[in-house]
């Protein structure tokens, strides 16, 4: 969406000295003709909150276009690694480092992974931190086209896991991208594999499109109960965000007026709400999921809407999710 659209939506930065790294966000150039690098991230860190540092997560962008195809995901790296160190360069009160990046890598190699993972680590300039394998299956691939051709249970996948060995023994996370229909699988892996740390990306992935529009209560209900047993996991970790997506079905990025923060937290706060009591402020983090949430909400108003919804936790409490919890997972210094 344009800024000319977010900017109808104008508020007043809620806190705004609290210190936040931005733990979830990506950078492109090639995404159908647009793109969204580092000066365009700052034109919205730089509006207002106190954004100190942030991570990168892959987004299948800039990979090399020859070479073997395993590695080819590495460009993607270099990319981002050349725009880390553009950033931490011209860093400045608005224009926060890139202090962290999770890669893409094909986990169905199996143990041949590792060889990639350590291609990624040398392109990276000592910022890779984990991997991400996207899993997320939609039943109306027409909906989202980019995930056409998935598998279903990736996560079960005996080639898929065999590769998943690989994270821990070579110190890196899982961010997890997944649907609602998936979470029982990730609680399954997770806890056949309790010494990799797993990032539970936004929510889990309500859906609200195609065959899920109109369902949200209905789905609702049981995400409760599978968000609860997973957990129970202590290596889960969970990314509180990327709920304002179309694909969640809000219709937002549809209206003449983008969400106001006031919006977000009366349609949203269940979800940070039941996230929270469940893992606990210290194994909760709040994201952005720029600029794919930007197609509803500007990032000062989303992040004020976080703010509100933080707002009934004491001071360590909000300091975990908004700065610590990422300090910690990720392994970045700020």
């Amino acid at each position: 969406m344009s800024n000319r659209w977010l900017d109808q939506v104008k508020e007043e930065i809620i806190d705004p000295e609290r210190p936040i790294i931005d733990p979830h966000h990506h950078l492109w150039n090639d995404k159908e003709g647009s793109d969204y690098e580092i000066e365009k991230l700052w034109a919205d860190t730089a509006s207002g909150h106190n954004i100190i540092g942030t991570v990168f997560v892959e987004c299948s962008t800039n990979f090399r276009s020859e070479g073997p195809k395993p590695l080819r995901p590495v460009g993607e790296t270099e990319y981002v690694a050349a725009m880390a160190a553009t950033a931490k360069r011209d860093s400045a009160p608005g224009n926060p480092p890139i202090l962290g990046i999770v890669s893409h890598a094909n986990l169905k190699l199996g143990a041949a992974v590792a060889e990639v993972f350590d291609a990624h680590r040398e392109a990276a300039q000592g910022l890779l931190r984990g991997i991400r394998h996207s899993v997320a299956y939609y039943p109306d691939p027409p909906a989202v086209e980019r995930y056409t051709g998935r598998i279903k249970h990736l996560l079960m996948n005996d080639e898929f896991r065999e590769g998943f060995a690989e994270l821990a023994p070579a110190g890196l996370t899982f961010d997890a991208w997944l649907t609602h229909e998936q979470i029982p699988e990730l609680t399954d892996i997770a806890r056949a594999f309790p010494e990799t740390t797993i990032i539970f990306d936004h929510f889990g992935g309500p859906m609200g499109i195609g065959p899920y529009a109109g369902k949200q209560a209905e789905i609702f209900k049981q995400w409760k109960l599978d968000v609860a047993e997973l957990a129970t996991c202590e290596n889960v970790v969970a990314k509180l965000g990327g709920l304002a997506m179309p694909i969640n079905g809000w219709g937002w990025n549809e209206r003449d007026l983008p969400a106001t923060s006031d919006e977000i937290v009366a349609t949203h706060e269940a979800y940070y709400l039941h996230s929270i009591d469940c893992f606990g402020p210290e194994r909760c983090m709040f994201e952005s999921n720029f600029p794919v949430d930007k197609l509803s909400v500007s990032y000062p108003v989303l992040w004020n809407a976080l703010k509100k919804i933080a707002g009934r936790f004491g001071e360590d409490e909000q300091t975990s999710m908004f700065r610590g919890t990422a300090e910690r997972v990720y392994r970045i210094e700020s």
